[in-house]
């Protein structure tokens, strides 16, 4: 529908109720592929869905009865009606390039840290995140000394971020205890094989002493300077004493 056959449409709507607020069309191309590729133009009136072109069903389609009065009018103007085949066929156009665009698959990105568990039984939870992926089907898995893990493993859904691609979760909740070895296996279309990230807990430590370390850099730095300033004001506040030459 091109915009000199909206504004006619909106008018229509607009000036057939004195309450009239707004009117909304939306344009949908809807495939799977290039055969089944199906043009939907839908129109909102205050809010509520008016009326709907499918050019499955080929005509306009009200669904209030006045929708279905001025529906009726459309269907009965070839003008109208060529007007969305001609989007139906732009539609098709389209679809070849969005079906290449969605064949590529997309390598997610994926982070693995250690965090405090709460109000668990165990002490230390394991996140494993997939960022970014396409498409959505992803495979996540724990492995804990080189085992495959089951127990106390939670997993969220694959989550849209809205704009096509899916970020995923996973949750490992146990007692770490001393040379760990532990792993998130991501099996995804992106990827020849599952890759396998490995929890560094040396990185961790040394993220601690770095982080520690320059704490206590910082308050040596604060205790050195109240120091110096604590020296200057009793120096500049002391007078000083005559000596006295002994007397022979």
């Amino acid at each position: 529908m091109n915009t000199r056959s909206f504004f006619t449409l909106l008018s229509l709507l607009l000036f057939s109720r004195a309450d009239a607020l707004f009117g909304v069309l939306l344009m949908h191309c809807k495939f799977t592929s290039l055969d089944d590729a199906e043009y939907l133009g839908q129109i909102f009136y205050n809010k509520m869905l008016w009326g709907e072109y499918n050019s499955t069903v080929g005509k306009y389609v009200g669904f209030t009865e006045k929708a279905k009065e001025i529906a009726e009018e459309l269907n009965k103007n070839p003008a109208f009606l060529k007007e969305e085949q001609r989007n139906l066929e732009k539609c098709k156009t389209h679809v070849p390039l969005a079906l290449e665009l969605l064949s590529r698959p997309v390598e997610p990105s994926v982070r693995l840290r250690l965090t405090e568990a709460t109000d668990s039984k165990h002490p230390h939870m394991f996140v494993c995140s997939a960022y970014g992926f396409y498409p959505k089907q992803i495979s996540l898995k724990w492995l804990r000394n080189g085992k495959e893990v089951t127990s106390d493993v939670t997993f969220t859904e694959e989550l849209p971020d809205g704009n096509w691609f899916y970020q995923i979760h996973s949750h490992l909740e146990l007692t770490l205890t001393a040379e760990e070895k532990i792993a998130c296996v991501v099996d995804h279309d992106s990827f020849q094989q599952p890759m396998i990230y490995e929890w560094d807990p040396l990185s961790e430590a040394d993220k601690t002493k770095i982080a520690a370390g320059a704490s206590v850099l910082v308050l040596g730095m604060v205790f050195l300077g109240a120091g110096l300033i604590y020296y200057k004001k009793n120096r500049h506040g002391r007078l000083p004493v005559p000596t006295t030459q002994p007397t022979t």
